[in-house]
């Protein structure tokens, strides 16, 4: 195992390298504060292919992200204080450095790194609450780790989640939603105007799960999949964490923001 410390805002931030499948690695970057034992970690799965080479640019110096970053990592600071610690997850250095695959993200493989994974995580909380979220096609990995896993993990949010198939994959379009018997709950902006993750497909989830609908932000600054647009929740991430963190939390939570 490898650990690299970084750089902190209030939290302190660590990428931390472990063995997983044979002659495979995966990094994550832990975020939390140095001397609280948090009540919940948050195992995150940014969108897109899921790479973001942690090891490789924490080795190269401070890890630094513009404000375009994926909303998971944008936010990760949100996740962090006396209550909460954050795991950003990497893709496998068997997926680096073009990142996952939808079919891996859907694979045995995928779930065997992330068990052990969750193993390292209880080691040092292990009296913490874990919960996986997922945004964009991050929701692939959590839908099929919320199936899989089954008690290992505590719930489940899945954000502005991918019900559609599109030149990238299959997404969630075929995926069984019946088979997850964790907490779920989700997270979708009605003005969600990428094709992949339309509002729709997350309306017909909520007959299954809770849903927190989200309106409003900051006017687009990217495309309608990317980051600074209302599928990222620009401009609304204290809003947004807030409702996911009193859910984590068994407390009451907005259903509609603003």
């Amino acid at each position: 195992m490898l650990a690299v410390a970084v750089t902190a805002h209030a939290a302190s931030e660590e990428v931390i390298t472990i063995p997983t499948r044979e002659g495979v690695t995966l990094s994550y970057l832990l975020v939390r504060e140095p001397a609280a034992v948090p009540k919940v970690v948050v195992v995150s799965f940014p969108g897109g292919t899921g790479a973001i080479n942690l090891a490789k640019r924490a080795a190269a110096g401070p890890l630094k992200y513009g404000p375009t970053v994926n909303f998971l990592i944008r936010a990760r600071a949100q996740f962090a204080d006396a209550d909460f610690a954050d795991v950003i997850v990497d893709a496998p250095s068997d997926q680096l450095p073009n990142g996952m695959s939808d079919e891996f993200r859907l694979s045995p493989e995928h779930a065997a790194d992330i068990r052990a994974l969750l193993g390292d995580v209880r080691k040092r909380f292990p009296d913490a609450r874990v919960y996986l979220i997922g945004t964009s096609r991050g929701t692939i990995s959590v839908a099929m780790l919320a199936a899989s896993l089954g008690d290992a993990v505590q719930g489940a949010v899945l954000s502005s989640t991918v019900t559609k198939r599109d030149r990238m994959g299959p997404s969630l379009s075929a995926f069984d939603f019946s088979t997850i018997k964790i907490p779920v709950l989700l997270l979708h902006h009605r003005q969600d105007g990428c094709f992949t993750s339309p509002y729709t497909g997350a309306e017909r989830l909520s007959k299954q799960f809770p849903l927190v609908s989200v309106s409003g932000g900051d006017a687009p600054q990217t495309g309608p999949c990317e980051p600074l647009s209302p599928h990222g929740y620009t401009g609304l991430d204290a809003e947004v964490t807030k409702a996911v963190r009193r859910w984590m939390l068994g407390r009451d939570y907005a259903h509609e923001i603003p």
